[in-house]
């Protein structure tokens, strides 16, 4: 299950042209079969939305909320994905102090016209813990 946290513009499909997926299931702590608590990947997706009250791009970036990104040896797990871009995931995410560097990150890739995001230009809580990068889709 998702829930799409912001309204964004559209493309003509009435797609989002640029999203920021955080898993909610990251850093679960489990028990028969069942997660007790907030987990960490709750807690920095609310970390974002606070944040992202006050971030230029809220409208333009939406924040999706996934049940599970299948990356929990290496949770906190996000991703950025756009239309004709590069799709990024990130893992090894501090739960706290990795929010403000995460949105940092999402302006810098919403202002790459491929959505490249060079190591040395990244912040520093996402240059390791790169789990992949995508090609875009051909158009």
């Amino acid at each position: 299950m998702t829930t799409t946290v912001n309204i964004s513009p559209t493309s003509p499909l009435g797609v989002a042209e640029h999203t920021l997926f955080v898993c909610k299931t990251c850093a679960s702590v489990w028990q028969d079969g069942k997660r007790l608590g907030e987990s960490g990947g709750e807690k920095l997706l609310h970390q974002l939305q606070q944040l992202a009250q006050d971030w230029e791009l809220r409208d333009q970036f939406p924040i999706q909320e996934v049940e599970c990104m299948s990356a929990c040896n290496r949770s906190c797990v996000v991703a950025f994905a756009a239309k004709g871009k590069l799709t990024y995931l990130f893992g090894d995410l501090a739960v706290d102090g990795s929010a403000s560097a995460v949105l940092q990150c999402a302006s810098q890739y919403y202002a790459k016209a491929n959505g490249l995001l060079p190591w040395s230009e990244r912040p520093e809580a996402l240059k390791k813990g790169i789990l992949a990068k995508i090609p875009p889709l051909s158009q």
